[in-house]
């Protein structure tokens, strides 16, 4: 370990001397200074790597020496020690970015801690997250073979996420690396346990787990009785990982009441899923009962045209006579436009508020090199989508639904997943353009890649033509068409995409919060 310099600077430094030989003993370099003028002057001549600065000194005092020093160099740690327990003197230290606020008397050990807390910390971070995640591996290896319910899934996935957030920040790579080999494999097993329960699942009485055409009236509607207005966000295309990411924000303002997950239907893609979501339909249901709505994989003009009309009239089947708006943003100006006029919707019991961002953040990662330099990984995806929702009119709207009394629902219709592999695929003119799944008659494919279902009635999905089936890749790949094909693999290879079967795109998360 290089050797650590500290700047130590107290009008009663002589005082300290035992300390100061406990922290050389330990190999600390330490330089003193008797009043915060000498120590400006020490720190612009000096690099060093932590300050301990007393707050109450003749002169400059602890505070103006501390604004001083942030200025020269913010990065450099500031540990202030004072005798001081005044609360207007923590609050305005912390307010400048202190990294610890110690009491008069203090002992080496204490000093110690609060160097290896703010020198220390991500090497000792790092090695207890190894450790922790060492022993953990083996346990959910052995977890994952026995896993066998919806349920069972939804664990397994909260913990595997779980541990990529907790690896996320540690310095051994093989680690990640690791977990991405127990993700892969835990991927491979979800879709044979999809294969086998699915259709299952559209069986009368079956246990089965709530679907996105299930959710509004299992979930929201018990929320929308409580006589309390509502913002129902649906953030299209979010991940369970992502909403982790900016958990802590939204915290700041609301408190989570309720975390679940549910299942997106197949094809996990928005035409099918959030169509279900507003209609409380199937999509076979749609197609038979509102088909002015509904528009099949083939058919021209946009798929998601009518989802306010879709909400409508699942109101009304569930006999709910309420006051609801629906707004769709696709755009930041669209977004604002909401932010400053939402004092106008206080008197709704409903507003709905479908957001595009994650879904065009997405496919334009497979359009636009510098969206995929950007979000070139998970770790960089759930990055990029904090950026964006610390800095959108969602987080606006958020808040001011917060100052109002709204409770927040706030849920996806499907995730998303980095594709790295592809499979090849032949269909005709009329077979369906997603990566993820393709619908059509005629259909060659690889048979291990894909979940292929021949009826698709079995699972409340229309079908373009008598002959037509789905097929619905699994794990990381993409189905690539043979014509043009080394095309198709270095255009869409490590582009996040939608529409199969995994994890990251099935079990996706529905929070209710209510305001701080």
């Amino acid at each position: 370990m290089n050797e650590i310099n500290i700047l130590w600077v107290d009008d009663e430094i002589d005082m300290l001397k035992p300390h100061i030989l406990f922290l050389e003993k330990k190999n600390y370099k330490v330089t003193t200074a008797n009043n915060g003028q000498d120590a400006i002057d020490l720190f612009k001549e000096e690099n060093f790597d932590i300050v301990f600065l007393d707050e109450n000194m003749p002169g400059l005092s602890g505070l103006e020496t501390l604004s001083e020093i942030k200025e020269l160099k913010s990065s450099v740690p500031v540990i202030m020690i004072t005798k001081s327990e005044e609360e207007y003197i923590m609050e305005e230290a912390i307010g400048s970015k202190i990294a610890d606020y110690l009491i008069k008397p203090v002992n080496p050990n204490q000093i110690l801690l609060s160097l290896k807390k703010n020198l220390d910390n991500s090497r000792l971070v790092s090695e207890k997250t190894t450790l922790d995640y060492q022993k953990e591996f083996r346990k959910i290896a052995m977890d994952m073979a026995m896993v066998n319910s919806w349920e069972d899934w939804i664990d397994m996935y909260k913990r595997l996420v779980f541990w990529e957030m907790e690896l996320e920040t540690i310095e051994d790579q093989s680690m990640v690396e690791i977990l991405e080999s127990q993700k892969h494999e835990a991927n491979s097993q979800f879709g044979k346990f999809i294969e086998r329960n699915y259709a299952d699942w559209y069986k009368p009485n079956a246990d089965k787990p709530i679907l996105s055409h299930n959710l509004f009236r299992e979930l929201v509607v018990p929320e929308i009785v409580k006589k309390q207005p509502i913002l129902f966000v649906v953030i299209d295309n979010l991940r369970y990982d992502q909403w982790k990411a900016f958990q802590s924000v939204v915290a700041n303002h609301y408190k989570l009441e309720k975390e679940s997950a549910y299942y997106s239907i197949l094809p996990t893609a928005t035409q099918y899923a959030r169509n279900a979501i507003f209609s409380g339909l199937t999509p076979l249901e749609m197609e038979k009962k509102l088909p002015q709505y509904w528009k099949n994989d083939v058919e021209d003009g946009g798929k998601n045209l009518y989802e306010a009309e879709f909400l409508t009239e699942h109101l009304k089947r569930l006999g709910l006579n309420i006051k609801q708006e629906y707004y769709k943003i696709t755009n930041f100006k669209d977004g604002k436009k909401l932010v400053d006029n939402f004092k106008g919707l206080k008197d709704n019991d409903l507003t709905t508020v479908v957001y595009n961002f994650v879904d065009m953040l997405s496919h334009a990662k497979t359009e636009m090199e510098v969206v995929k330099e950007l979000a070139s990984n998970d770790k960089a995806y759930r990055s990029l989508t904090l950026s964006w929702f610390k800095n959108s009119p969602l987080l606006e709207m958020i808040q001011q639904a917060q100052l109002m009394g709204f409770k927040l629902i706030l849920t996806t219709d499907h995730g998303t997943i980095n594709v790295k592999n592809p499979s090849k695929v032949i269909g005709d003119r009329n077979t369906s353009l997603n990566l993820r799944y393709k619908t059509g008659r005629s259909l060659t494919f690889e048979d291990k890649d894909v979940y292929h279902i021949k009826d698709p009635k079995s699972v409340q999905l229309p079908t373009i033509n008598m002959s037509s089936s789905y097929i619905f890749a699994k794990n990381d790949l993409f189905l690539a068409y043979v014509n043009n094909f080394n095309h198709y693999v270095s255009y869409y290879r490590n582009t996040y995409q939608h529409g199969g079967i995994s994890l990251e795109e099935m079990i996706i998360p529905f929070l209710v919060f209510n305001p701080k």
